[in-house]
């Protein structure tokens, strides 16, 4: 592993100085690599019109998986004097800003992906629903959470392999920056918006091992060194994510966007690493059988494109007979043609001291989230079985939601500070 003068692992530094945020951080970052940032285009509108438009444009494994951006930004955005109050002349700016990305970075996970959404409570300030999309406002999801509900104006997502590009982005959007990637920067997000929240993370080999040193991992660093998230698992699989088709709003002036669900989890993985064996662990995240059958080595490389799971059995056959039932063996029960129905771009994250996950979840209407997560919660297996509603329940009782929030990511051409009919 590549480390600087003083002893700092790189991977660990940057994911710091994405954490850290601001002109130091940055400066500092600039100053780790000579290797440029792929450019832009000259004419964003040549970009796909969706903007959650990643797959095409990211890297992948051996096994034609989907490998997400490694870096990430949340900056939550809030309308000073209200969406009611928005102008033409704010809607040019938020658009000069955004574009200015698109010409400074390569849509890719090398260059910059991004995407801004609005909350239901912005379009509940223009008194109307966003036409044709399934947008509730956030609520509990289970009876035994009590989350804060986020509810900005906006979400701006912010990814990429490189974190200069996150951190120079951000900074030019902030109006630090006069130039990003040597494209001059003439608007800014924040004549518009006021950032009330900003949440950082990551997401690939070497990050959690590199960065689990903190609150809710325990002090023998168990994380394994090629695990791309702090359970020690993959979760990227082909066949475990909805596609960037099935998730995009088909109809309505909204159609070629989507919608977005954005919660804030944190991890106790004391139990997991100190007490579960590997049985358990494999067990709990896939489902008995695989444990019992010894198919998965490492963190799940060998299982290809897809975790396996299509000939598992049903979930009360593992409860009743093992005594559990796995995380994805429940997930089974939510799919259509053979697909999940969300797309999951989650990442891990050390915000608040304290390891966690954002999970960040595309669908086309929310209602599809929370058919996934009610399957998640077991309840069906819980009430015939000795399963609780947390323990031997697949993983849940590792997982405590602190936040929920839900948005609608438009299309691009409607992305600056859209009317509830577009």
């Amino acid at each position: 592993m590549n480390s600087d003068q003083r002893g700092v692992p790189r991977r660990e530094f940057l994911k710091a100085a994405v954490a850290i945020g601001g002109a130091s951080a940055l400066s500092a970052c600039l100053g780790r690599t000579d290797d440029p940032i792929p450019g832009g285009v000259a004419d964003p509108t040549t970009l796909p019109t969706r903007q959650h438009a990643w797959n095409d444009h990211a890297a992948r494994d051996d096994a034609g998986n989907v490998l997400p951006p490694r870096h990430h930004v949340l900056l939550h955005l809030s309308l000073p004097a209200g969406p009611a109050a928005t102008t033409d002349a704010d809607r040019r700016a938020v658009t000069a800003a955004l574009t200015a990305l698109e010409r400074a970075y390569e849509w890719s996970n090398e260059g910059l992906l991004f995407t801004i959404g609005y909350s239901p409570a912005y379009f509940d300030a223009l008194d109307a629903a966003p036409t044709g999309v399934d947008l509730p406002r956030p609520r509990a999801l289970s009876e035994l959470e009590s989350p804060t509900l986020d509810e900005p104006d906006a979400i701006l997502h912010l990814a990429s392999d490189r974190a200069d590009a996150v951190l120079e982005a951000e900074a030019a959007l902030r109006g630090d920056r006069d130039a990003a990637n040597d494209e001059p920067i003439d608007a800014t997000l924040t004549s518009v918006f006021d950032v009330v929240d900003r949440r950082t993370g990551f997401v690939g080999a070497g990050l959690p091992a590199d960065n689990q040193d903190t609150g809710g991992v325990p002090d023998d660093t168990p994380v394994p060194e090629d695990a791309p998230l702090y359970m020690g698992f993959k979760s990227d699989f082909e066949g475990s994510q909805a596609t960037e088709d099935r998730v995009t709003i088909d109809d309505g002036p909204f159609a070629g966007g989507t919608t977005q669900h954005v919660s804030h989890i944190t991890l106790n993985l004391q139990q997991w690493y100190g007490q579960d064996d590997r049985e358990d662990r494999e067990a709990k995240m896939f489902c008995p059988a695989h444990a019992a059958d010894d198919r998965i080595e490492g963190t799940g490389e060998n299982l290809g494109a897809a975790p396996g799971l299509d000939g598992s059995p049903a979930p009360a056959e593992s409860a009743r007979e093992d005594g559990m039932v796995g995380h994805g063996q429940k997930l089974q029960a939510v799919r259509e043609d053979g697909r999940p129905i969300i797309l999951r771009r989650d990442f891990d994250s050390t915000d608040g001291g304290q390891a966690g996950v954002h999970f960040l979840a595309l669908q086309s209407a929310i209602s599809d989230f929370v058919r996934t997560r009610e399957a998640m919660n077991g309840a069906d297996v819980t009430a015939d079985s000795a399963v609780g509603r947390t323990a031997n329940n697949g993983i849940r009782q590792y997982l405590s939601v602190t936040n929920r929030g839900n948005f609608l990511v438009p299309p691009r051409p409607k992305r600056a500070l859209p009317k509830p009919d577009a």
